[in-house]
């Protein structure tokens, strides 16, 4: 399963490269778009669960990566809860 890199660009100018177990953040996220803090994170959410659900169907077993990274998306996106209009940059997405 071809897994990818997302660099992300957080409103603070901080930077992370976020996992995806699977291309179908493809179907979710772009690079070079903007997206509010929700619409990331909801966008993140339906992306890295759908990842770890492919995961489970092909090995059996869901992907603790795809649930971490979601996690350390969800602590960090808590930092910027006070700034609504604040937007995630997605910088980038790898193979």
């Amino acid at each position: 399963m071809p897994a990818l890199n997302f660099t992300v660009r957080w409103p603070d100018g901080s930077v992370d490269v976020c996992y995806s177990p699977s291309t179908v953040l493809y179907e979710h996220i772009e690079a070079n778009q903007r997206y509010s803090l929700k619409e990331f994170l909801h966008r993140s959410k339906l992306a890295l669960n759908e990842a770890s659900a492919r995961v489970e169907r092909k090995y059996g077993y869901q992907c603790s990566s795809a649930m971490d990274q979601l996690s350390r998306i969800n602590s960090k996106v808590a930092q910027f809860k006070s700034l609504d209009d604040s937007v995630v940059e997605i910088i980038s997405i790898t193979t």
